[in-house]
């Protein structure tokens, strides 16, 4: 996992350090080497990622991958309650706190969600979100080697949230990279009935990726009510709103491809 950590941070110093020789699109000035790294995931894809999601999805019920499911999803609130506060999102901080205090205990580990029955519901804040919040601009558009689409400031979010993530705490490098593995798994696994939809809607699976991400993550920063944007032509009208991506489970694994 050191050597994954390094891998993923050396690939942001390189491509951020390219961004600047390709120009073409100014949110995707890295067009061209992202497309290759678009497809190399999505070769690794359909040989590992989804021949392993298929066969946990048949071979255990529904019931057993809703626990799995919560138990990641509990972990993953010690993530969103830290950048609740670093966003001074206090009531929300609180509620979050006491949503990973009561799964953890009567919800036996997080395996059972009784939290979201009183209503304190699930969140989803990351460090990409915070440094948007902080004034943080995106940067480059960055498909990343494994974890999928991302931009630099995501790309830093990503690897500050795994810093301080519990199964980053785990100590057996064995036993926390089991976990990975199979966080990775349930995620794969959960993306599984959105294949249809990104196959029929997308004539260029990458661009509609692309696009898809960056207006979601831009509605995430801004809690779902994104500024007006300039279009790219200043002579252009200003949109009255800018729309807002579909919600995508939460997690670094993503479509197919990506």
């Amino acid at each position: 996992m050191k050597f994954l950590r390094a891998f993923f941070v050396l690939t942001l110093l390189l491509l951020s350090g390219c961004a600047s020789t390709h120009a073409n699109n100014p949110v995707d000035p890295l067009e061209s080497l992202n497309r290759g790294v678009y497809k190399f995931n999505d070769t690794l894809d359909k040989a590992v990622a989804k021949p392993l999601a298929k066969g946990y999805k048949k071979v255990v019920p529904q019931f057993g991958r809703t626990m799995v499911s919560n138990f990641f999803s509990n972990l993953d609130d010690v993530v969103v309650t830290l950048n609740d506060f670093l966003q001074f999102k206090l009531a929300q901080g609180v509620s979050d706190t006491t949503r990973f205090l009561v799964n953890s205990t009567i919800g036996v580990l997080g395996f059972f969600d009784v939290a979201s029955t009183g209503n304190l519901n699930k969140h989803n804040e990351d460090f990409g979100q915070t440094l948007g919040k902080w004034g943080v601009g995106n940067g480059p558009y960055l498909v990343l080697p494994i974890f999928g689409p991302s931009t630099l400031r995501d790309g830093v979010g990503l690897y500050t949230d795994s810093q301080v993530s519990l199964i980053h705490d785990i100590k057996h490098i064995p036993t926390r990279n089991e976990v990975y593995a199979a966080q990775a798994i349930d995620q794969r696994a959960g993306l599984l009935d959105q294949e249809n939809i990104l196959n029929e809607a997308a004539i260029d699976p990458y661009t509609f990726i692309r696009d898809a991400y960056l207006l979601h993550r831009n509605s995430l920063v801004y809690d779902g009510n994104p500024p007006r944007e300039k279009l790219d032509d200043p002579d252009s009208p200003e949109p009255e709103t800018t729309p807002s991506a579909p919600a995508a489970p939460k997690g670094k694994t993503t479509a197919p491809g990506s």
